[in-house]
């Protein structure tokens, strides 16, 4: 039976896991970028337009001190949540991990406080360069900023393993955050499903598919 159930499941993955993994995936993105229409109207801001010119003029890490005196100047008391996570987020959709992860530590060395949003904002950069061993730097860092994680910065890390096809990475994280109590969703499973797909483990899609089924997640 359990030879049957794997090879209609096998069948079953790649057809449609990529798309549902993909739908879902947006849908976490949306909720970690802000996903709303006054974030959105941000990104617009005459002073977020500016800063985010500069930064992505400067090559990384060599100009981290122009970075600082770019930010500085235009956040002299320190951005607030909408614009520091526009700022990431705007980033992220450019590829400019390097110049992300500068803005994260000049925001930590602020005293800034930092929130899953930036995190999660910079875990998806690091997820569009394939950088999944950074993301999961960010992810387990994040205590030592004094943030929680939370099922959306899960959700930004499993993603980034998945698109590298870390299936071993991606059950991991969700291992972890069992025994973490961070929730998992239909979005945790389905990244690390995708991811085992990617990975050619079959067995393991399964297992995780029937968790899934199992645990009813929403």
């Amino acid at each position: 039976r359990s030879d049957r159930m794997l090879g209609q499941t096998s069948a079953w993955l790649p057809a449609h896991a990529p798309a549902w993994v993909d739908g879902q995936r947006k849908h976490s993105l949306s909720v970690c970028k802000g996903g709303t229409a006054d974030t959105q109207s941000d990104v617009k801001d005459a002073r977020i337009q500016s800063v985010l010119q500069s930064l992505l003029r400067l090559t990384a890490p060599s100009e981290s001190e122009a970075l600082s005196a770019t930010l500085d100047q235009a956040f002299p008391r320190g951005p607030d949540l909408r614009a520091s996570t526009c700022i990431l987020t705007e980033l992220a959709k450019k590829g400019a991990l390097d110049i992300a992860l500068l803005v994260l530590a000049w925001l930590g060395r602020k005293k800034y406080k930092l929130d899953g949003y930036h995190f999660c904002a910079v875990i998806d950069a690091c997820a569009k360069k394939s950088s999944w061993l950074k993301a999961l730097q960010l992810f387990g860092g994040m205590a030592k900023s004094k943030v929680e994680a939370n099922t959306v910065t899960l959700n930004a890390a499993i993603s980034a393993c998945e698109k590298a096809g870390e299936w071993m990475n991606a059950m991991q994280l969700l291992s972890v955050a069992a025994q973490s109590r961070v929730a998992s969703d239909t979005i945790s499973f389905s990244a690390a499903i995708s991811a085992c797909e990617k990975g050619g483990q079959w067995d393991k899609a399964v297992l995780l598919f029937d968790q899934m089924s199992r645990s009813m997640v929403q």
